[in-house]
């Protein structure tokens, strides 16, 4: 939980003794504020039936940069940034599992 604190700090957040508030600004230009609980992972379940689970520092990053979409769509997004710069920085190899 220590990237949580250094994300509250780097961007301003809020927080109370169970949540992480997130200020955003929606499509309309209105001011509203997303509660995270305190957790370590968020879990999304899609409507398929799978689920997924993802760690706060990507579900905060991905609220912060794409307040408008969905959170399952901002984490896709944020994830292909994540893998675009990792395969700048590692040139076009991937390691498969």
């Amino acid at each position: 939980m220590e990237a949580v604190k250094e994300l509250i700090g780097r961007y301003g957040l809020q927080e109370d003794q169970e949540h992480i508030i997130i200020p955003i600004v929606d499509k309309d230009g209105r001011k509203k504020r997303c509660f995270l609980l305190k957790r370590p992972f968020m879990r999304i379940v899609y409507p398929d039936g799978h689920l997924a689970d993802f760690p706060m520092e990507e579900v905060i990053e991905a609220i912060i940069k794409y307040p408008e979409l969905p959170l399952s769509e901002a984490l896709y997004l944020l994830h292909e940034e994540l893998d675009a710069e990792i395969s700048k920085i590692f040139g076009n190899e991937k390691e498969v599992m």
